[in-house]
C-alpha cells in the first residue's frame, strides 16, 4: 500500500506548539526547556517524532512564522544551548525532532528585507517580490492575502509595493532568484547538521509566484497564490542540494492540493518530499460531513497507492480541536475523541497527534475579541466590523474556526493556569482544564490518554496499520465508516459509528459470518469475539476487528 518499507513511514508524530506547552520561567510563554521537562511524558505516548513549531528569532506577528533570524533562537523560546540539549535529550529517549521551517517569507525585520526595501538598487532588492503601483496608484493586482484584503503593501520610500501572502509583516521571498534558494539551502543544512531529524516545510505551495501579475477573476479564491510553474523545479533542486544527503523525514504543508497535484510532491520516483499535508478536510470541510470525508480518503488512497504517503490529521495549531469541530465535545466527548483517534491512526498515512488531542481537549469560546490572539481572526474581525456589521455577530461567526481554539495552554492539571505557567499566560487557559487534564487522565484507565497509548502501540506491533491495503466497505453511509486494512494474511476491519444515535453495519462478503477478534474498542464492554453478519453500534462506537479470510 505505502510502497517500500521505510522507517519514517512507520512513525507517529506529536506536534508541540511550544509557546502553549509548558512554561519553566514564569513569563507566561512556553519554552524549549518546558519541552525538555516533558520529554518523558511525550515518550510515554509511544510516538517517534516531536514536531516543534518555529522557535527562530521573530517579532511574533504570526506567533513565530515571521522569522527575523533563521540562525538564532527566539529569546522567549530559549537559547541555542537549549536547542542542543533538547535534541540530545530527545535522541537519548529514542525520540526524533522535526523542525518547522518557513520558506515562503520572512519577517519584515529580517536583515534581508531591511536591505531589500532600502533602495531599488540594493543587491537584495530582488530577494523579495516588488511591483510598481497600478495605473490608478493602487495595488498592482486585486489579489488577497490569507490574512488581509490585499497581499500588497505600499513602501513610500521606494514607491513600490511588496507582496505578502500572509501578514503585512511577512513579505514573500522571491524563489526565482537563485541567491535566495542557495541561502535557504545553507540554512537547512545548518539545522540538519545540528541533528534535526525531520523538516515540516511551511506554506510550500506558495514558493513559485504566478507567471503574470494580473487581476484574478475572483480574488477571494486565493488558489492563484499556489501551485504555480517552477514549484516542483525548486523542490527537486532542494532535494538534490539538501534532503538526499541526510536520513531525514520531510513533510510539506501543501495548500489546495488535490490528489492529482499531491502525488507530484510525494511520488517516490520524483525525489521531492517524503510526505505531505493536504487540506481538503481541515481547510475545506468546515463541519463534519461523513460522505465527503470518505470520498476524499478514497481519492487520496487511490492516487497515492504504491507511490507516496500523506499525513493524517484533523487538527493542529491552525485548526480547531477535532472533538469540538468534527465530533461531540459534550455528552460523548470521551467516546468521540477515541473514535476520531481510531480513524486517524488506522487510515493510510502517517498519524499526527496535536498536543492535548490525546486528552480530548476541546475548543474554547472567549467572550471578547480582546481575549483572542490570532492575527488572522483579528484582521477578519476588523474587516467585517469595518463594513458595519455587528461586533457580536462577527465574533460569533469567527469563534468556531479561530486558530486560538487549539492554542490555549496544555492542560497538565486542575490547578492555576492548568499547570502551564506560574505567571500570566500569553493566552487564557480553557476553563474546562479543571476536569480535562493530564493528571486526571493518568488516573483513569478508561481515559482518552490511555486509549491513545494503546492505538500507538498497536501501530508499532502490527505492520497492517502501516503497510496494509485500504478498502472502504461502507460506501456513502452518512454515519458509519467501515474499511479494511489488509497485509499478507492479516485483515483488520475498522468500524466507526460517527453519530449521537445508535447505528448498525451489515458486513459484506467475504467478511459476513467470519469469526472476528476485537483488537481494540472505545467501549470497555465490547464483544471480544464475535461471529456475525451485522454489527450493532452504540453512539460514537469504534471497533478494530481482526479476521482471517
Amino acid at each position: 500500500m505505502l510502497g517500500r518499507p521505510t522507517w519514517w513511514k512507520e512513525t507517529v508524530v506529536y506536534q508541540v506548539y511550544w509557546r502553549s506547552f509548558f512554561d519553566t520561567n514564569g513569563d507566561g510563554i512556553g519554552d524549549l526547556r518546558g519541552v525538555i521537562e516533558k520529554l518523558d511524558y511525550i515518550r510515554s505516548l509511544g510516538v517517534d517524532f516531536i514536531w516543534l513549531n518555529p522557535f527562530n528569532e521573530s517579532p511574533g506577528v504570526d506567533n513565530g512564522y515571521d522569522i527575523s533570524d533563521y540562525y538564532a533562537v527566539a529569546p522567549e523560546a530559549g537559547t541555542m544551548a537549549d536547542v542542543d540539549r533538547l535534541i540530545e535529550e530527545a535522541h537519548r529517549r529514542g525520540l526524533k525532532i522535526m523542525m518547522d521551517i518557513v520558506l515562503n517569507h520572512t519577517s519584515d525585520r529580517h536583515p534581508w528585507f531591511l536591505a531589500s526595501r532600502s533602495s531599488k538598487d540594493d543587491p537584495k532588492r530582488d530577494w523579495y517580490i516588488w511591483r510598481d503601483p497600478a495605473p490608478d496608484g493602487g495595488p498592482p493586482t486585486n489579489w488577497r492575502s490569507y490574512f488581509h484584503p490585499s497581499c500588497w503593501r505600499f513602501d513610500e520610500a521606494t514607491g513600490q509595493y511588496y507582496m505578502h501572502s500572509f501578514a503585512i509583516g511577512q513579505p514573500d521571498l522571491n524563489w526565482a532568484n537563485p541567491e535566495v534558494r542557495q541561502a535557504m539551502y545553507r540554512m537547512l543544512r545548518f539545522w540538519l547538521d545540528k541533528g534535526v531529524d525531520g523538516l515540516r516545510l511551511d506554506a510550500l505551495a506558495l514558493l513559485a509566484k504566478p507567471e503574470t501579475f494580473t487581476d484574478a477573476a475572483d480574488p477571494y479564491d486565493i488558489r492563484y497564490l499556489t501551485h504555480n510553474p517552477g514549484l516542483h523545479d525548486y523542490l527537486q533542486e532542494m532535494n538534490r542540494e539538501v534532503f538526499r544527503h541526510y536520513n531525514i523525514m520531510t513533510v510539506g504543508e501543501v495548500a489546495f492540493a488535490t490528489p492529482e497535484l499531491g502525488v507530484l510532491f510525494v511520488d517516490e520516483e520524483r525525489r521531492e518530499l517524503n510526505s505531505l499535508f493536504h487540506f481538503e478536510v481541515a481547510d475545506e470541510m468546515p463541519a463534519w460531513d461523513m460522505v465527503r470525508f470518505k470520498r476524499i480518503q478514497r481519492r487520496w488512497a487511490d492516487a497515492l497507492r504504491g507511490r507516496g504517503v500523506m499525513g493524517q490529521f484533523l487538527n493542529n495549531h491552525d485548526h480547531t480541536r477535532q472533538v469540538t469541530r468534527y465530533g461531540n465535545d459534550r455528552e460523548y466527548r470521551v467516546q468521540s475523541a477515541k473514535l476520531l483517534a481510531t480513524m486517524i491512526h488506522t487510515l493510510p498515512g502517517i498519524p499526527y497527534v496535536y498536543q492535548g488531542e490525546e486528552l480530548g481537549m476541546t475548543g474554547v469560546r472567549f467572550a471578547s475579541i480582546d481575549d483572542y490572539r490570532d492575527v488572522m481572526m483579528k484582521s477578519r474581525y476588523e474587516e467585517e466590523v469595518g463594513r458595519g456589521r455587528s461586533p457580536e455577530e462577527v465574533l460569533r461567526e469567527l469563534q468556531p474556526l479561530s486558530r486560538d481554539n487549539s492554542r490555549t495552554p496544555m492542560q497538565w492539571n486542575a490547578g492555576r493556569n492548568a499547570g502551564f505557567s506560574a505567571g500570566e499566560p500569553w493566552i487564557r487557559p480553557n476553563p474546562n482544564h479543571t476536569a480535562i487534564n493530564v493528571e486526571e487522565a493518568e488516573a483513569d484507565p478508561d481515559s482518552v490518554l490511555h486509549y491513545y497509548r494503546k492505538l500507538i502501540a498497536l501501530r508499532k506491533e502490527h505492520p497492517v496499520m502501516v503497510y496494509g491495503d485500504f478498502e472502504d466497505i461502507s460506501g456513502d453511509d452518512p454515519h458509519v465508516y467501515a474499511y479494511v486494512r489488509k497485509h499478507g494474511d492479516t485483515a483488520w476491519i475498522v468500524v466507526l459509528n460517527h453519530s449521537d444515535a445508535p447505528g448498525a453495519f451489515e458486513l459484506p462478503e467475504p467478511y459476513a459470518g467470519k469469526t472476528m477478534q476485537l483488537v481494540l474498542g472505545n467501549y470497555a464492554d465490547a464483544d471480544k469475539l464475535l461471529r456475525a453478519g451485522k454489527l450493532e453500534l452504540r453512539p460514537h462506537e469504534a471497533r478494530i476487528l481482526s479476521c482471517v479470510i
